[in-house]
Order: structure tokens, then C-alpha cells, then sequence
């Protein structure tokens, strides 16, 4: 009887560990920040958004991002007005930002293990309806059940259908090419 009941607590502990050890289904983050950095010899731009929604699936690799483009903050309402207007992201018409992709090395990234990892991401991103292939790096750093991640990248304004006239006084102020920063914390759901 003694060893029933060894063999028992044994075998509730193992799989008690197994279950905390295998990977999370699904991490979801409303603590996600976007920053946006444009640099000219006239002007330098920043504005970011505390409002992105993201999620992570360890299992599949695959990571959204929804940014709502009316939630950018700007240092001058000037800009956050431009920024919204028919002539640059027209956030009335295009509310929403989308990234949809995959992360390519998932094989190299321990969800059950704390520590930082390099990721690699391949996907689409949708501003202003025009679609364009995304393919960055970042780190995921895991600690428990709390995800963060890191990313720096450019994306190219023209590819997006956001073009402005030589004659327009708004050209000489925004660089062709934005520099975008996102941090994210991640939770499990």
C-alpha cells in the first residue's frame, strides 16, 4: 500500500510539473508602445501610442499587432493633426494598422524558459490599405508567465501611399523614412 501511494504522489508530481512546463497557448498584450522618430535637417517628429493590441502564439510562431493610428500622441497638436489628415495617414478613412506575420526561428526560443531570446519576423503590415512583406528582428526576454519584446526598424513612407509634392512645406519635415520602435509586455491568456 505504501508504495501505491509513493508511486502515486510521484507520478501527480511529475505530471503537475509537466503541465507548468509546457508552453503557454496564447500571450496577449494591451501594455504594448509604439514610437514613430522621423528625422529632417528642419525637424524631428515623435510621437507614440500606448493603445496597440498584440498577441503572441508560442505554439504557431504567429504575432499580430492592431494599432489604432488615431491614438499617436505628438508633442504639438499641429502635428497630430497633420499626422491624421487626408494628406498623410487619413485615420478616418484607415483607423487601423495591421501587422500580421510569423516568427521564423521559433525553434530557438524557450517560452518555458526565462531568458532573452533573438527573434526573427516575417509578415505583412497594412497601412492606409497598402500591404507590404516586414522582415525584422527583435528579443523576446522571458521571466514566468511575463513576456517583453523589442523591436527597432525603418519603414519607407512611399511604400505606404504616403507621399507628399516637393512644394508642400510638410516635405522638408518629415524624413522618407521612419524609424519605429515597439515594446511590449505580454501576459498569458
Amino acid at each position: 500500500m505504501k508504495n501505491l501511494k509513493f508511486t502515486l504522489i510521484m507520478f501527480i508530481t511529475v505530471f503537475t510539473f509537466s503541465l507548468n512546463a509546457e508552453t503557454p497557448g496564447k500571450y496577449v498584450s494591451t501594455k504594448t508602445h509604439i514610437k514613430f522618430f522621423s528625422t529632417t535637417p528642419v525637424e524631428d517628429i515623435e510621437a507614440h501610442n500606448y493603445a496597440t493590441v498584440s498577441t503572441i502564439a508560442p505554439s504557431s510562431g504567429e504575432v499580430i499587432f492592431s494599432v489604432p493610428i488615431q491614438s499617436f500622441e505628438f508633442e504639438k497638436a499641429m502635428m497630430q493633426q497633420h499626422f491624421n489628415n487626408e494628406h498623410f495617414l487619413e485615420s478616418s478613412v484607415f483607423p487601423k494598422s495591421k501587422f500580421k506575420g510569423t516568427i521564423t526561428n521559433l525553434d530557438e526560443i524557450d517560452f518555458t524558459k526565462n531568458g532573452e531570446y533573438k527573434a526573427e519576423i516575417e509578415g505583412s503590415m497594412t497601412i492606409k490599405d497598402k500591404t507590404n512583406p516586414i522582415n525584422e528582428t527583435g528579443t523576446i526576454k522571458v521571466n514566468g508567465q511575463i513576456l517583453t519584446i523589442n523591436s527597432t526598424f525603418h519603414i519607407t513612407l512611399a511604400d505606404y501611399g504616403i507621399t507628399f509634392n516637393e512644394s508642400e512645406m510638410v516635405s522638408t519635415k518629415i524624413g522618407k523614412s521612419i524609424e519605429i520602435t515597439l515594446t511590449g509586455e505580454y501576459e498569458v491568456q
